[in-house]
Formats: structure tokens, sequence, C-alpha cells
């Protein structure tokens, strides 16, 4: 009975030191999972390892903090920048740590085609799409978005204060997203609007005065303005075409269930306010762009 005993507070001892090295048993890490979303539960890629694909460059204010090989610009991992706070939230509400993420850099386009995918989710300001949606699952909402136009300070696009001002134009986007789509659908400028295989090309033909005018993301508007292109100015906001208000959602497998959990997640963070105030961290603008009409 005495050797039992000893052996029991020996194997307790070491499970102390164990907890202390890494800082937390499985126990305390499961603690701050979501009901029925314990890590052990989740359907991941790799046991215990939240894999996060993004693209790259990742850009400010989405992402931050000084970049490290691969990633350019950003990085990821950094937890600044309202996606990469998303993330992490997201992971604290699934009892997963900070450590227990993995990130991979993925094409912004590659993310939503079909087939396997290398990341449990994908976050990249991706927008819901219907046809989009046909070959991945898409989360709910976690940021509602407008699109804006960009153009150099003092060329004549600069002062456009309308949707039909911009139709003369040569306007462009990255390719595959909703920017690029605004331009076609709702602009329908006059000249063949320009496609790029990355946002910082089409930042690159802004600066160099290839295009009049860069549609995109208005929360990505700040960078741009401030640090990429200094001589350009947000020209105006573009509201949205249709019915339904534009989301960017989290990207997953077809059919992965992990998507019940994090939505689940995203829901939590709603209501008790942490995506609010993400958003009034991160993505807090500098003055109104007037709204084109």
């Amino acid at each position: 009975m005495r050797k039992a005993l000893i052996t029991c507070l020996a194997l307790a001892a070491a499970l102390v030191v164990a907890a202390t090295a890494s800082g937390r048993t499985d126990a305390t890490k499961a603690a701050g999972a979501i009901p029925g979303c314990s890590p052990a539960s989740l359907n991941l890629l790799a046991e215990g390892t939240l894999t996060i694909g993004t693209d790259n460059p990742a850009f400010p204010p989405w992402w931050g903090g000084t970049p490290k090989k691969p990633w350019q610009v950003s990085d990821p991992a950094s937890g600044k920048g309202y996606e990469s706070a998303v993330a992490y939230q997201i992971a604290k509400r699934l009892g997963l740590a900070k450590g227990d993420v993995k990130w991979v850099a993925v094409p912004f386009n590659n993310s939503f085609k079909p087939g396997k995918k290398p990341f449990d989710f994908y976050m990249a300001q991706v927008s819901y799409k219907p046809e989009r949606a046909k070959n991945v699952t898409f989360s709910t909402a976690y940021y509602y978005v407008d699109q804006a136009v960009v153009g150099i300070k003092g060329t004549p696009i600069a002062s456009v204060r309308s949707l039909a001002g911009l139709r003369k134009y040569k306007l462009g986007a990255q390719i595959g997203t909703t920017s690029y789509e605004y331009i076609v659908k709702t602009i329908k400028p006059t000249r063949q609007p320009s496609v790029f295989d990355s946002n910082a090309d089409a930042v690159a033909a802004l600066k160099n005065k290839q295009i009049d005018g860069l549609v995109v993301d208005y929360p990505s508007t700040g960078y741009i303005t401030g640090v990429q292109v200094p001589t350009s100015k947000v020209v105006g906001r573009l509201r949205q075409a249709g019915a339904g208000r534009e989301y960017f959602g989290l990207i997953f497998s077809r059919g992965n269930v992990l998507v019940k959990c994090v939505d689940k997640a995203l829901t939590a963070m709603k209501a008790d306010g942490t995506l609010a105030r993400l958003e009034r961290i991160w993505l807090a603008q500098s003055g109104g762009a007037p709204v084109l009409k």
C-alpha cells in the first residue's frame, strides 16, 4: 500500500512539473472551450493544433507585427490587426492557447477553389458569395464591409462625387474579388478595368498611374493612403449593390463540421461586444469619406 501511495505521489508531482513547463495541462487548456467544442472533440487537421490559412503579403489593418519568414509586410501570428486578433479570440474560445495556432500562406483565389485544403479555416477578407459557397463552407460573418475607390491626389478622379463620374476612368482591382465585381456590375465603366493577381500588384499599378482608381474594401484604404501610396486619397465609399450586406466569412473545406464550433465562438463574440471592440481598436477610420451615389 505504502509503495503504491509513493508511486501515485510521484506521478502527481511529475504531472505538476509537466504542467508548469508547458504552462497548462489538458484540463486547463480545455477550460475555456465552448460546451461541446473542447479541443479533443474538434475536427482539426492536426490534433491540438488549429491551422489557419491567409494570403501573403498580409496587410494592415487586418494584420500587424513585424514579419518573419515566409511572411511579408505583417506577421499573422502577432495577434495584431483585426483578423489576427479575431483568430486568436476564436482559438481561445475553443480552448486552445496561442501556441496551438499554426499559420500557413495560401493565395486568396486558392482559398475557395474546390478540393482538399491545407488549413482548418482561412481568413483574408473573403466575402461570402453563393458561387464560392458551392465549393467551400463559410462561417457566419465576422465583419460587414463597404467598398471604396482610391485615386491619386490632384488627378481628375480625385474630385469625383458620384458613381456616374467614375465611369470614364481606368479602374482596377484584384482578380476574383468583390471589389472587381463592384466595378463591372455596379460602376460599369466605359473603359476595360484592369485585374491583378494580388492586391499588392493593384496598389503598385495605382502608384505608377497605370490605373486612375483602385477599388478595395474600405478599411484597407487607410494603409494604402497612409503608407503604400501617400500621394493617394479615398475618393469615396461605394454603397453595396443588392439587398444583402457584403460580409467577410471564414472558409472551411466543404462540409467541415468544425464550422459549427467556430460559429458558436463568433456568435458569442458578437453578443459580448468582442467583435465591436476589436473593430474599434484595429479598423477605426480617420475622417469620413463621402458616399458616392
